[in-house]
């Protein structure tokens, strides 16, 4: 991966809308030429934004859903704008935008804390219909029919329909209308099946209740909490189908705010779902009608498949995209219709930066810039840094105790050698070394990464090279010669990995900043070694007191000669081409390589999805599986990493959750195949009894085989990944 400081981007690519200017509030600065960086959609006119609605993508880490809660503080504060925010993601069973809905003075809203009614005569009549049909499809896409549709309305207009209950008998035992009652019941079977999941299935407790229970509208923002939710449940397109709806008919005609906005975090579910994308479609096809702006926040665009969802990331007007991987930023690239140059700096991004594209023609890359209570509000890897926190503290009490091993060790052999170093002290009286530093150091970094290539690790040769050249753009300027030289290094680097067009790119970069593509290797008039590099090895010089005896020359040495040539250029062939076959089997499996594996497999009667994931330095894998809720007991194993979870027995109302289990393995090669053996107890597996297994073999190019039959299994990457 080619990494390109933000001042050398703003040489190789072009200044697209280098003169535009928007107004609203402050996001950052342009990394491109440093102007600050304003917007608020709504207040930019309509003939060059014709939409409000925005899209952010990126990875974990990337600082999508930080740039949009700025984003949404700021618009508050400085505009008054209300927010409303479906919010299926967070840490510590809240969801993430919970902080900052508290600071506001909002409210939050958890799944499972409150109860719906969703056919309340507070609904109008054709809001009622919408509703059931929209919670219908949620868990049975297809159980709506001409037939059923006619059954579903003839029960509505039933007296006992005032509850979801009450719709579900008037479903099962209808009275004679246009059609006899035995036609009506027959019909509405599947109706009333679906919905018998909100009144006695798993979804119970959530729509089964007497009144509506709506929130205010005059918040400033109101957040519904899905994230102790299972991602794949039908609970959450249905709770999106009902939040829609209120959103349409409730919410907006009620709110007196200058401009409302819907945010959809981790939006991909929600797109997904056949009952809501419709809602979805309909809310951002006349969002500026209603004065409203849908801003969708996902990880990816593949997690839409290839079906009408993926259409609706077309319909916003502004985008902004963080670090994702070459091939999904090539994706993202075509449906947003991205400049070259902006797709190849997609994937080397760092956190907070992204590349904005608002309407047709501006395209910039963005620095977020937040403060210090925004960072506090905005916080969202809290996890994270408690986990390295500790990690570093266990490395600290090992190297202690290594530290106090080797003093015993040391006093035991020299009893009267006192310990000087101690943590939190300093060595000497005037505070500096005890011996001096060496008068020059040198600096291998160029070599190391020009060697690295040359051996085929093109990765880490590339973050060698983006290494030094932060570390030298830092230290030295970002015009000085230590900078521009890594310009030079990595066309070298470009060019042994086989990217010629960068390694292009670089050079006449070099050139049009007067530089020779390769002054920093040429040697000083005086002779002296280049400053990169420490002076040459000198050849080892024999003892003045020692000479070899001088053989006879004989005349047998031109044939010794041929034959050492034959043999070494014989050698060479060989070696040349077991050279070749290695490179490119190396090259397939980098062409091949997408560090990810996804299957799903039916084990004792429950759908289990597996899943292997390689790290970015690809020395680790995260193994992990997602059962479904029928499932009373799981394990996964992989050499000596494992993980169960056995299912308690569910209390009264309380919903069944499927089980997540994870492990990490270490690997010693990125394109190394890793083994999970995956073990569940259905719904009739009993406690002490073996549960049935399956071994699944994972490979980072998107395969999976089932190590007992030799059978490739299917991938399910687009969805789940």
């Amino acid at each position: 991966m080619i990494r390109l400081p933000s001042s050398h981007a703003a040489i190789t690519a072009p200044l697209v809308a280098s003169s535009t200017a928007f107004p609203g509030i402050p996001i950052g600065r342009s990394l491109l030429d440093g102007r600050p960086f304003h917007l608020s959609p709504a207040m930019v006119d309509d003939r060059v934004l014709p939409s409000t609605n925005s899209l952010a993508l990126g990875g974990l880490g990337s600082g999508k859903s930080t740039t949009a809660k700025v984003r949404g503080r700021r618009e508050h504060l400085s505009h008054g704008h209300q927010y409303v925010v479906i919010d299926s993601f967070g840490e510590e069973n809240a969801g993430e935008w919970v902080p900052l809905t508290r600071d506001l003075n909002g409210k939050v809203i958890e799944a499972g804390s409150f109860t719906l009614n969703p056919v309340s005569e507070l609904f109008p009549s054709e809001v009622r219909e919408h509703l059931i049909r929209s919670l219908i499809v949620a868990v049975e896409p297809d159980a709506l029919n001409a037939q059923a549709a006619h059954a579903l309305q003839h029960a509505l207009n039933h007296p006992k329909a005032t509850t979801l209950n009450g719709l579900v008998d008037a479903l099962v035992e209808p009275e004679d209308g246009r059609w006899p009652a035995a036609d009506l019941a027959a019909w509405g079977v599947g109706a009333a099946i679906a919905l018998s999941r909100y009144t006695e299935g798993s979804l119970r407790g959530l729509f089964d209740g007497d009144n509506a229970g709506l929130p205010e509208t005059d918040l400033p923002i109101t957040t519904f909490d899905f994230s102790r939710l299972d991602r794949n449940s039908p609970a959450i397109p249905s709770l999106m189908a009902a939040v829609a709806c209120w959103v349409e008919h409730v919410w907006l005609p009620q709110s007196t705010a200058p401009h409302r906005h819907l945010v959809l975090e981790e939006a991909w579910q929600i797109l997904l779902s056949p009952a809501t994308s419709k809602l979805i479609q309909r809310l951002l096809k006349y969002s500026r009608k209603m004065g409203l702006s849908l801003d969708v926040v996902m990880h990816t665009l593949s997690d839409l498949g290839t079906g009408p969802a993926q259409d609706l990331a077309r319909l916003c007007e502004v985008a902004h995209v963080g670090r994702l991987g070459p091939e999904e930023a090539a994706l993202v690239g075509a449906l947003l219709n991205l400049p070259d140059w902006a797709i190849a700096r997609i994937p080397t991004l760092d956190p907070g930066q992204a590349v904005w594209k608002i309407g047709p023609d501006y395209v910039d890359i963005i620095q977020t810039v937040i403060s210090e209570d925004e960072a506090r509000l905005t916080d969202t890897s809290s996890r994270r840094r408690m986990a390295q926190a500790l990690a570093v503290e266990q490395d600290t009490i090992d190297l202690e105790a290594e530290a106090e091993a080797d003093v015993d060790e040391d006093q035991e052999q020299e009893p009267d050698v006192t310990v000087l170093l101690e943590r939190g002290q300093d060595c000497g009286a005037d505070d500096g070394w005890d011996w001096e530093m060496p008068p020059n150091v040198i600096d291998t970094r160029h070599q190391d990464a020009i060697q690295a290539a040359r051996e085929g690790r093109c990765s880490e040769a590339a973050d060698l090279a983006a290494i030094g050249e932060r570390e030298d753009i830092h230290a030295h300027g970002i015009n000085s010669d230590e900078a521009i030289s890594w310009l030079s290094t990595r066309a070298k680097v470009a060019e042994l990995c086989g990217d010629r067009d960068q390694a292009v790119q670089l050079r006449a970069t070099v050139a049009r900043m007067g530089k020779d593509v390769d002054w920093f290797e040429q040697a000083k008039d005086d002779g002296a070694p280049q400053w990169h590099r420490g002076p040459d090895p000198v050849a080892p010089v024999s003892p003045a007191e020692y000479e070899p005896p001088v053989k006879a020359r004989r005349r047998t040495w031109p044939y010794l000669a041929a034959v050492a040539a034959l043999a070494l250029a014989a050698g060479g062939v060989w070696q040349s081409a077991a050279d070749d076959k290695k490179e490119q089997a190396h090259q397939e499996k980098a062409a091949a390589y997408k560090g990810l594996s996804v299957t799903e497999v039916n084990i004792d009667g429950v759908t289990t999805k597996a899943r292997a994931e390689w790290s970015e330095d690809g020395r680790t894998v995260i193994l992990s599986a997602r059962v479904d809720e029928e499932a009373k007991f799981a394990r996964i194993d992989s050499g000596e990493q494992t993980a169960q979870e056995k299912v308690a027995p569910l209390e009264e109302g309380q919903i069944p959750m499927p089980i997540r289990l994870e492990v990490k393995v270490p690997v010693g090669d990125r394109y190394e195949a890793v083994r999970m053996t995956v073990a569940v107890g259905g719904p009739h597996w009993k406690e002490g009894s073996r549960a049935p297994g399956r071994e699944i073999e994972f490979r980072p190019d998107r395969t999976a085989t089932d190590v007992e039959t030799g059978k490739r299994l299917k991938q399910y990457y687009s969805r789940l990944a």
